[in-house]
């Protein structure tokens, strides 16, 4: 429940004014109302609809009605920008504010500008909640008898008018009388993310644990040369796809969950025709339509590709893009995954801290090599002026000289049972004459 501020929360009445969706067996009272008061009348609200009333101390002071977007809106549409094939997809993320009544005797200064404001603050979280998916922005439509002036100080912004027509059923029929069309984004990026190529993770359920494939796009120039830079081991005759565009569609679909070759394949197939641009896919002239890359052709070139090489590259481009200053090395044992002798796959693995970004990656032969492998994984790796954090197993006096020598970076390893004798020379230390948590004075050790 969404209570408004300042002086009008206890204007009428010893109580805050708050909004609230309607319960249970209140939706006759509510639509009575609004059929009763309201200068249109009311007879229902379209598509995935939600109702709220404004009360204080228990009365009601307002009422507000949200139903699904209008299926076409010139001026709305041009200032969001999208394509035809982005409104069909995201027209749900969209709410219209279809019906907006102040009740009788309740006109109070700013009333209906706050009561306005506080059901945006919550109309998206309510809608997820409901109906499985936010509302990235709202919209109305004025008669051009009344100014909007609520709309206004609530921070819509007025697009035009329209042509002057309704919508019933498919068909449209003119009925004269334009309308003013306001907006408002309740997401500082809600107009960005309607026309992105790939849906953001909010719009996908799970999405909290997806990655924005969007990311993949905005430096999709440094990826493809990269990728293109990598040998092509398919015959010259018959190729249709660039490998480095195949290898970037795969890329995207094993970040949105993909993994096996028909899931991917799949995938690519249901992409939309802005996503397969920004891919680069190829033009079909005929069709006049970008084409994805088969299942087979996805398999093919995934099997022929050399794995090392790509990991590598795709690695290097991960570490210069990732913004953290701290890498970890770690290994695991994948569950479910086996070599062709049927023993499970280890990894060495070094993330950046706090983004799970895996910058490189090497299959070990069981964790007892992953000491051997410790240098070639971080080898290609720009490690200068960061910290390398590892478990025990790799406080090795040459992975420190490694580090620092080699590589520019820091390293902070672990003293355990397996160094004894450096477990004992740290305990022998005066942690005062250089730990600056043991200088009571806060002052840290001098630099001479």
């Amino acid at each position: 429940m969404e209570s408004l501020g300042g002086g009008a929360a206890g204007a009428g009445g010893s109580g805050p004014v708050q909004v609230r969706l309607i319960e249970a067996g209140e939706g006759g009272q509510w639509d009575e109302l609004m059929a009763a008061h309201h200068y249109l009348g009311f007879r229902t609200l379209v598509g995935e609809s939600l109702k709220y009333v404004a009360e204080q101390d228990g009365s009601w002071l307002a009422l507000l009605g949200w139903g699904a977007a209008a299926f076409k809106c010139g001026p709305r549409d041009r200032w969001i920008g999208w394509t035809p094939s982005q409104q069909w997809r995201r027209l749900r993320y969209v709410a219209n504010n279809m019906r907006f009544l102040i009740l009788p005797g309740q006109r109070r200064p700013n009333l209906a500008s706050q009561v306005l404001a506080a059901n945006l603050h919550r109309l998206s979280r309510d809608w997820q909640g409901i109906f499985g998916h936010p509302i990235v922005l709202a919209e109305t439509f004025v008669d051009p008898d009344f100014a909007g002036t609520c709309y206004r100080a609530a921070g819509w912004e007025e697009l035009g008018q329209t042509q002057g027509y309704r919508r019933n059923g498919s068909r449209y029929y003119f009925h004269g009388r334009p309308k003013t069309v306001f907006v408002r984004p309740l997401h500082r990026k809600g107009r960005k993310w309607l026309t992105d190529p790939f849906d953001v993770p909010a719009f996908q359920p799970g999405g909290a644990d997806l990655p924005n494939l969007n990311y993949v796009l905005e430096s999709r120039g440094e990826l493809l040369q990269l990728l293109g830079e990598l040998p092509d081991p398919r015959k010259r005759r018959g190729i249709r796809h660039r490998q480095a565009n195949i290898l970037v569609v795969a890329i995207c679909a094993t970040l949105a969950g993909m993994r096996s070759f028909v899931a991917i394949g799949e995938w690519a197939a249901q992409l939309p025709q802005e996503a397969l641009e920004q891919l680069g896919c190829r033009w079909q002239p005929v069709q006049k339509r970008y084409l994805p890359p088969s299942e087979p052709t996805l398999r093919r070139t995934l099997q022929a590709a050399d794995v090392d090489l790509v990991d590598r590259n795709l690695g290097g481009y991960l570490a210069r893009r990732a913004k953290g200053a701290a890498v970890a090395v770690d290994g695991k044992t994948l569950r479910g995954a086996v070599d062709e002798n049927g023993k499970q796959v280890h990894l060495l693995g070094a993330l950046v801290h706090k983004q799970a970004v895996v910058i490189g990656q090497r299959q070990v032969d069981g964790k007892t090599n992953e000491i051997t492998e410790f240098k070639p994984l971080l080898e290609p790796l720009d490690l200068k002026g960061k910290v390398v954090t590892a478990d025990a197993m790799h406080t090795q006096r040459d992975h420190a000289r490694f580090l620092v020598e080699e590589k520019g970076a820091d390293y902070l390893f672990i003293a355990k049972g397996n160094q004894s004798a450096l477990q004992e020379a740290l305990k022998a230390l005066d942690q005062g004459s250089f730990s600056p948590s043991g200088d009571p004075g806060g002052e840290g050790p001098r630099p001479d």
